[in-house]
């Protein structure tokens, strides 16, 4: 069923209880491999949980989902493997500090270390190095970051991108790992219209180019496949009278805990 990149979402009734509440509940999915699933809904309505769970990261409450030939929750280290994630506050978060260069050199040692087979690891150092310069130029063009176009080149300080630079950078530097499904999470926030759109045509393009692609998102874009976690006090939530936002900061706290962990 999944094509050569790809990776088909399926959901039913898919759930995830928190500490005080239902993060989110009955949601269904029915993507094909190199779908663009866009996750709608207000902020605080489970958009981060869910994004999580389907990668793998949080474990379901109730129901059933399958991500290309792995079942969730049963196959969720499967699933890791086979997904990323960027742009995920207090996961994938960029050190404002470093470098470019420098978020890029560490992530690929780190695919090299950690994400390559044991047979890699054993070729000559100059192999080695060769294909991870490859890795990296390839994701970065698969992003649009161009790295001559930053005020310092490489060099510059993540602190000195633009919002839509940085969060080029965090895409490429999930797709280091070349992963099958790429979750996103806060895709439209506090971008101008004209970011937005900048920003949909990279993830279709990675959709075209094969990738399955999650998209966290206020407001999702035509010919997407649109998921929505409805409003905060909508069907999804267990405690309607509560009006604060107490019990979603706990649940993605909790999720979010669990994700580094991951």
């Amino acid at each position: 069923m999944d094509g050569p990149h790809g990776l088909g979402v399926r959901a039913e009734d898919f759930g995830l209880k928190g500490p005080r509440g239902w993060a989110f509940r009955g949601i269904g999915v029915d993507a094909e491999p190199g779908s663009l699933i866009a996750v709608e809904g207000p902020s605080g309505s489970g958009r981060t949980c869910l994004l999580l769970a389907l990668t793998g990261r949080m474990k379901p409450t109730e129901g059933q989902a399958r991500v290309g030939q792995s079942e969730l929750p049963k196959q969720m280290a499967a699933v890791r493997r086979f997904s990323a994630l960027a742009h995920v506050p207090g996961v994938t978060d960029l050190e404002p500090a470093l470098s470019v260069a420098e978020h890029l050199r560490e992530r690929a040692l780190l695919q090299r270390r950690f994400g390559g087979s044991v047979r890699g690891l054993l070729r000559p150092r100059s192999e080695r190095v060769t294909e991870a310069r490859l890795r990296v130029d390839s994701a970065l063009a698969a992003a649009g970051l161009d790295r001559e176009s930053l005020p310092k080149g490489s060099r510059t300080a993540v602190r000195d991108l633009e919002r839509v630079e940085a969060l080029r950078l965090s895409v490429a530097l999930a797709l280091i790992g070349r992963p099958r499904l790429l979750g996103i999470d806060d895709t439209d926030l506090k971008l101008s219209q004209a970011e937005r759109a900048e920003v949909w045509a990279l993830l279709r393009s990675l959709t075209e180019a094969g990738t399955t692609v999650v998209a966290v998102c206020n407001e999702a874009p035509e010919g997407a496949v649109v998921v929505s976690t409805g409003p905060a006090d909508g069907p999804t939530r267990q405690n309607e009278d509560d009006t604060d936002d107490t019990e979603d900061k706990e649940t993605a706290d909790a999720a979010l805990a669990e994700a580094r962990r991951a």
